[in-house]
């Protein structure tokens, strides 16, 4: 039976070399614009739609979790459990290349950890430096991978991430070796990118948002992957719908956990 990364369409020769040694040098990549004007449309429309359905308790999921425990960003907006709120979302956990550029980092056996949006508000959605594990870990011991899919122009005016490159292989955490994370760091770059775009990164490189300097939000959705072997920051086996379940592939089922 063949393995699900296959029947996804990762094999040999989907990644350039040079989309390949970026993530291995560098920690970051861009691959380019995945979404159409059709889909950005839908998914913004989507978010919007949820932003008002679910008001104050936007992003409960991961906020408000007893197991998940994630502290609220006030500089931002967020929303959570995206697998289970639509079928315009399906494509930003699933595709081809973007699995393809995870199991680069991470090996074959993953899982997803959490599909959530984020909108740095105006004149605000600094972060500082950090990376998405709780240690450091060694060049290779790599457990999360992260992407990200840009609804809006990315700019340094805008709010958009900054990343500092080759710091996944630096064994360090921006808490033991910065006085001030929230300062720049001089070797950071920030992302400039047109709407539709995906960056995948490994979470183990320091990275952050910065301050959006402009009057409107700045939007994009994180599709967060971990290895099999540990616990996803949203439960998908718990959180799943019925609805979902009966929507996706037997192959999307196997990135969720199931």
């Amino acid at each position: 039976m063949p393995h699900p990364l296959e029947i996804f369409g990762v094999q040999p020769g989907l990644l350039s070399q040079s989309v390949r040694e970026s993530l291995d040098t560098l920690g970051y990549v861009s691959l380019g614009r995945l979404l159409d004007d059709p889909q950005l449309e839908a998914i913004r429309k989507r978010v919007r739609q949820l932003l008002d359905a679910e008001g104050d308790k936007a992003g409960h999921e991961l906020f408000n979790s007893e197991r998940i425990r994630h502290p609220k960003e006030e500089g931002a907006d967020r929303l959570a459990n995206l697998v289970n709120k639509g079928a315009d979302f399906d494509a930003l956990y699933t595709h081809p290349k973007l699995i393809a550029a995870i199991t680069h980092v991470l090996g074959p056996d993953i899982k997803l950890s959490s599909l959530n949006y984020r909108a740095a508000k105006p004149r605000q959605g600094l972060q500082k430096l950090h990376v998405d594990w709780k240690t450091a870990v060694k060049p290779g011991e790599f457990n999360v991978c992260n992407s990200i899919w840009l609804l809006d122009d990315f700019s340094p005016a805008n709010g958009a991430t900054r990343l500092v490159p080759r710091t996944h292989l630096c064994g360090q955490i921006p808490e033991e070796v910065l006085d001030d994370p929230l300062q720049p760091h001089p070797d950071e770059i920030i992302l400039e990118a047109p709407a539709g775009t995906v960056i995948v990164f490994n979470s183990h490189l320091w990275h952050g948002g910065t301050v959006n300097h402009t009057d409107q939000p700045r939007r994009a959705i994180h599709s967060y992957f971990c290895t099999r072997d540990q616990i996803s920051q949203t439960p998908q086996q718990e959180f799943a719908t019925q609805e979902t379940l009966a929507r996706i592939s037997v192959e999307a089922k196997w990135l969720l956990g199931f």
